[in-house]
């Protein structure tokens, strides 16, 4: 089921994600268990919540591309799109948990970050859409 190059390439990248998940989830713990409030900031928090949602959904994209007509060119960009922006996220929100940020990133956004977030949602939304639609073709047609 998983030949192709994409197909192993979500997998490894999402078995990467998970991997950070696990060790952010350490980090979360070391915070937990530190009194008083017993709580892991916000984006030590989010990155590992992140990671571990990413990870699964870098398995379904590799379901997906496993299933999809397109040549090899087409799949590879639309499962290297998501990727890297999961990734970008990640790395975000373990840099902001890092320097202890507890407000949000976006209250004052600049220019670049608004322009990144639209280029993450047009990658994201766009890679995996076309694997959707992929998928869809060879599964129903």
């Amino acid at each position: 089921m998983f030949e192709s190059f994409e197909a192993r390439l979500c997998l490894l990248v999402g078995g990467c994600f998970f991997l950070v998940a696990l060790l952010t989830g350490v980090w979360k713990y070391r915070w937990m268990v530190r009194p008083p409030e017993h709580r892991a900031p916000f984006y030590v928090d989010t990155a590992h919540r992140a990671a571990l949602l990413y990870s699964f959904a870098a398995v379904l994209l590799a379901h997906l591309v496993a299933a999809s007509p397109f040549p090899r060119a087409v799949n590879l960009a639309a499962v290297i799109a998501p990727l890297f922006f999961f990734a970008v996220a990640i790395a975000d929100y373990i840099l902001l948990g890092l320097a202890n940020r507890t407000e949000n990133q976006f209250r004052q956004p600049s220019a670049l970050a608004t322009t990144l977030m639209w280029l993450l949602i047009a990658g994201e939304i766009g890679g995996a859409g076309v694997l959707l639609v992929g998928f869809a073709l060879r599964a129903f047609a």
